[in-house]
């Protein structure tokens, strides 16, 4: 699949499952954009899953796990820190 064909996919996932994701606990946001590896940026489409902090899976319960993909499209969890107002 093309990668705009792969980033509209993507953005149609993200429609759908944000409100679902957002509930989630430490999910402070969700966007598309290119997966990390080992904090090295990717070519790969991702549904990327903004957290507060990233914590192992057995830190968390099973409905706040954030599935490895959503209708085909990979999820890249990426930690961006605690957002506060100044």
């Amino acid at each position: 699949m093309a990668q705009d064909e792969m980033t509209a996919r993507a953005m149609l996932v993200q429609t759908q499952y944000t409100d679902q994701l957002m509930r989630k606990a430490h999910v402070m946001g969700v966007a598309v954009g290119l997966a990390q590896k080992g904090g090295v940026m990717t070519d790969k489409v991702a549904l990327v899953i903004l957290v507060d902090q990233k914590l192992p899976p057995e830190a968390l319960s099973a409905d706040d796990l954030v599935p490895e993909e959503l209708d085909g499209v990979e999820c890249d969890v990426q930690e961006i820190g605690f957002i506060a107002a100044q």
